[in-house]
């Protein structure tokens, strides 16, 4: 298999479909969004804003087939900052009309139950409809949690689709917190500690 590489400016519109394709279904994003030709109209908004925020705060990896695509945030930039919201506020406006309240009622919750300190957030990681359940999922995130482990650092993630507990499981994930948004999905949060 290919390995997973660093994606670059000339891949974003690549990363973009990827997650865009990944998250239709996603129990959060379809909570928002409930309409789903809306919801995949505006995941394509949505990660157009989130891929270059993410990639000033992180890095950006994919599959080399663009199967994969996962977005990390660096230790330290888990939670975004003033500067970062300014810029993408207009955008998010925008992308969610009037299921705004909905998307920030769900960030709100994200935000209130990630932990503090330094470790690899995993913000965002997909696979294209068409080739989920063949490893890449596992893959692009290993590519990134051996780096984790080689800095002495845990890596972190939420989950809102009951199904993928299990892969983050095997992969060293452990359940830290579980939590739902009032009205809205079940969210489960995971640690990985360092190896």
């Amino acid at each position: 298999m290919d390995q997973i590489v660093f994606a670059k400016a000339i891949d974003r519109p690549a990363l973009v479909e990827t997650l865009a394709q990944a998250f239709q279904s996603d129990p959060a994003l379809s909570w928002i969004l409930p309409n789903p030709n809306h919801r995949a109209r505006a995941l394509r908004g949505l990660f157009r804003t989130l891929v270059p925020a993410d990639v000033r705060a992180g890095i950006a990896l994919r599959s080399p087939g663009d199967e994969a695509a996962a977005l990390w945030r660096a230790p330290g930039q888990a939670h975004s900052g003033t500067a970062e919201f300014l810029r993408t506020v207009i955008p998010l406006v925008a992308t969610f009309g009037t299921a705004l309240p909905r998307g920030l009622k769900v960030q709100g919750s994200i935000d209130a139950h990630r932990p503090k300190g330094r470790f690899w957030y995993l913000h965002y990681v997909g696979v294209r409809p068409g080739h989920q359940g063949k490893g890449h999922g596992g893959r692009i995130i290993r590519a990134q949690t051996t780096v984790a482990d080689a800095e002495g650092l845990p890596c972190w993630l939420e989950t809102a689709t009951p199904e993928n507990v299990p892969l983050y499981e095997r992969l060293g994930f452990v359940t830290q917190a579980q939590w739902d948004v009032p009205g809205g999905p079940h969210f489960w949060g995971m640690m990985r500690p360092s190896s």
